[in-house]
């Protein structure tokens, strides 16, 4: 789960991280409003979405009067900003977050994230602030200073000291940004998020320093205990369909290609997809259905699944060891006749009850292509999908 910048900075301010006084509006008479009783200038008009790269796409900019606030909030809020984060078809504006300027001398990067391979937290910063950190990491990586951390030890004033020391910091500086990296230790560890990243982290000119940015991605499996930060969820900044397939406890990603995927097993969906594309195929989209796919799983996720304009056939790769497979065939026939599908519907049933599963479809009457392995069932889908395409 993502949260807002000016949600980010809420969590800051708990944790004692130095930020710029801020007020999110949601129109243009809060916007006017927030400048006022800020009662500052210059401050920072910015976008609310949760994307990076927002000020190459328009969405941050500096307003000095109440008519340039203004006119950037009118500018601003409804319209599509594309970042490269976003891609082509960019994500709304529906909130801003009205800022006091900074007198920024030197802008620095930080993130905190889990290295899987090490089994540590790492640290990185950069003396690279306020530029894309992906073209830092492939052009001068040296750039990069980390660190790891043991989760079970937690930081340490020297590492911290390391990193305040790699960014040349000196003096107050230097002792500020020591107490900022362990409060954004702190801050990271005790949220259960999986990234916290400041861009630009600042260094002002009497030496302090400042977050002018928060990024917080969370672990979705530890919201039960974080009650405060899953009220922050802003489900119009995620993908509807997403949304919807975890009401029904479906685990759904859309992607970009013409073949639908319902699957049970994270490690057979993405198994799946990858013979699809092997087949000459593109998967639409990840749907793992879990193991208690049932008639009413199976007509929810044919109806994400077609939800997607793009699909043009549906493969369903169910290996019962949990679920029986019969069950799941009586759903497919269910949700087949229920809705009324338009698109050819490949299965491929292995496990418990396979047999008694394959003379369900074959004597239910409804139009469903069987297939005999994994090889046969993509190439069944794909060509399903290509023909279905031409029409």
């Amino acid at each position: 789960m993502k949260i807002h910048e000016y949600q980010g900075k809420v969590l800051f301010q708990k944790y004692g991280i130095n930020t710029p006084k801020g007020i999110p509006a949601f129109s243009i008479k809060e916007s006017t409003e927030a400048f006022k009783t800020l009662d500052t200038s210059p401050v920072v008009v910015k976008a609310q979405i949760h994307a990076g790269g927002r000020g190459k796409g328009g969405g941050v900019k500096l307003a000095r009067t109440f008519q340039e606030v203004e006119k950037l909030a009118n500018d601003i809020l409804g319209m599509k900003l594309i970042t490269p984060q976003t891609g082509t078809h960019g994500k709304e504006v529906q909130r801003l977050y009205i800022e006091s300027g900074a007198d920024i001398d030197q802008e620095f990067y930080a993130a905190i994230t889990l290295d899987r391979n090490k089994e540590k937290d790492v640290f990185m910063v950069s003396t690279e602030g306020g530029v894309e950190i992906e073209k830092v990491a492939e052009e001068t990586p040296e750039k990069i200073i980390k660190i790891w951390v043991d989760p079970l030890l937690g930081i340490k004033r020297f590492q911290a000291s390391q990193l305040a020391y790699g960014l040349g910091l000196k003096n107050d500086a230097f002792k500020e940004a020591v107490s900022i990296f362990l409060k954004m230790y702190n801050c990271y560890l005790s949220t259960d998020a999986s990234l916290l990243e400041v861009n630009p982290l600042v260094k002002t000119k009497d030496d302090h320093i400042v977050a002018l940015d928060a990024k917080f991605n969370f672990d979705s499996n530890a919201l039960f205990r974080q009650n405060e930060i899953l009220k922050m969820r802003d489900l119009s900044e995620e993908d509807p369909y997403e949304v919807e397939a975890s009401n029904f406890n479906l685990n759904y990603i859309k992607l970009d290609g013409n073949v639908g995927c319902m699957v049970n097993g994270a490690g057979l969906a993405m198994a799946t997809m990858d013979i699809i594309k092997l087949a000459g195929g593109e998967p639409a989209n990840f749907l793992d259905v879990g193991g208690t796919a049932n008639a009413e799983t199976v007509k929810n996720g044919f109806r994400i699944i077609l939800a997607d304009d793009n699909v043009k056939a549906v493969l369903i790769n169910i290996f019962g060891g949990i679920v029986r497979c019969d069950r799941v065939a009586n759903g497919v026939v269910q949700a087949v006749k229920e809705l009324g599908l338009k698109v050819p519907v490949v299965v491929r049933l292995e496990g418990t009850n396979a047999k008694e599963a394959q003379v369900i479809l074959k004597e239910s009457g409804v139009s469903i292509i069987p297939a005999i392995g994994m090889k046969d069932a993509a190439e069944r889908v794909v060509a399903a999908a290509i023909n279905n395409g031409d029409k």
